[in-house]
């Protein structure tokens, strides 16, 4: 590499650090060697370059929201067997998958009984609303509740329940699998609070008749539900569950094994 070579592209990495172009930074010189040998002029390798900036930046930002949304594992619809669930209509859980249901901040809830694929299709509904630019929080009924509660006593809950206002999705799963106590009414109190200003998605084994043993009061119980079935999406999961079908099937072939 010559001498004014090294310098310019010592003045590019300075410019691209001091404006914060991490993108370009990383990918100019492979590009620059792409437009010499194919005689690109210089304005598709300008172009070439802010691609990859707008690139960079789009996948740090899909990477950071996905951090955010502390999903306990990565899960998508791709990888979802719905042959398992025939009465479950994948053409409507698939079009929950365009976010829609976000913008319009309506709820989804998904019931069924243990093991049948209810948080997988969550976690896969909320990968999808972060794909298409939404803020998104997974957490559960308990941790929440535990949250609400430590609040309550430090006289901070109004804050708590505004700090969860910047998400635009909010996952509460396995609502109703533990008793909540005393944070039950605070946990409606949270509902409540989201009601038209973000979208709930819930999971839970409990048939809405049983939601009274959530929250502890079936004044509080009917009017939450009325507000969350005023605009939501209900996902009924029925099916043998997918963790002792899996533990099934590992059995069956390891006896064949042996």
């Amino acid at each position: 590499m010559n001498a004014a070579k090294a310098t310019q592209e010592a003045l590019i990495d300075l410019y691209a650090r001091e404006l914060r172009l991490p993108g370009l930074r990383k990918a100019y010189r492979e590009l620059a060697r792409d437009a010499a040998q194919s005689g690109q002029d210089h304005l598709a390798y300008l172009a070439a370059c802010l691609t990859a900036e707008v690139e960079s930046r789009r996948q740090s930002r899909l990477n950071r929201r996905l951090g955010m949304a502390r999903f306990p594992a990565l899960k998508t619809l791709e990888s979802f067997d719905f042959t398992a669930l025939p009465d479950l209509p994948k053409a409507r859980v698939l079009q929950l998958a365009d976010g829609s249901f976000v913008k319009a901040r309506e709820n989804v809830v998904c019931l069924g009984p243990t093991g049948t694929g209810k948080t997988h299709t969550a976690i896969a509904l909320g990968v999808a609303a972060i794909h298409a630019g939404w803020r998104v929080r997974f957490t559960t009924a308990v941790a929440l509740g535990q949250e609400l509660l430590q609040a309550h006593n430090e006289a901070r809950l109004p804050k708590a329940l505004k700090g969860w206002d910047r998400f635009d999705l909010v996952i509460l799963d396995e609502l109703g699998y533990l008793g909540l106590g005393p944070a039950g009414p605070l946990l409606f109190q949270f509902c409540a609070h989201r009601y038209e200003r973000g979208s709930l998605l819930i999971t839970t084994n409990l048939e809405f008749s049983r939601w009274v043993e959530v929250f502890g009061d079936a004044t509080l119980t009917s009017a939450l539900l009325d507000r969350l079935t005023h605009r939501s999406h209900v996902l009924l999961f029925k099916g043998e569950s997918y963790r002792f079908r899996e533990s099934q099937q590992r059995l069956r072939k390891e006896g064949v094994s042996h």
